[in-house]
């Protein structure tokens, strides 16, 4: 049960922080929770169907197209959370990079 809430947490953390640097609008506090929530139903769900519709790209740019989908799952989050918004591609593109580094740390440290 900690997998979940960590993954939940550290997207929130990310989106609050990537709004310090970012285009990313948030009506409230709470809105960056939810777009972490939303995140991790969106990446649980349909992150995993693109991935396998994707494996011949994935294999041809080496895993590279991975944070292509990533990306589409921000915009997809910022679609779906009414308050929050992120605010074009190249935005979307460097929180997906964020989460990514941050997830990866935290899955090493708790190895």
């Amino acid at each position: 049960m900690k997998r979940p809430i960590y993954r939940i947490l550290v997207n929130t953390l990310v989106f609050l922080v990537a709004a310090q640097f970012l285009p990313i609008h948030a009506s409230s506090p709470l809105h960056y929770l939810g777009a972490g929530l939303i995140l991790w139903i969106v990446n649980l769900l349909i992150r995993p169907v693109l991935i396998v519709l994707t494996i011949p790209l994935n294999l041809l740019t080496l895993g590279i197209f991975t944070l292509i989908i990533n990306t589409w799952m921000i915009m997809l989050t910022s679609g779906l959370v009414p308050g929050f918004y992120v605010r074009g591609f190249g935005a979307a593109f460097t929180i997906s990079l964020m989460v990514s580094l941050a997830n990866w740390g935290i899955k090493r440290i708790n190895s």
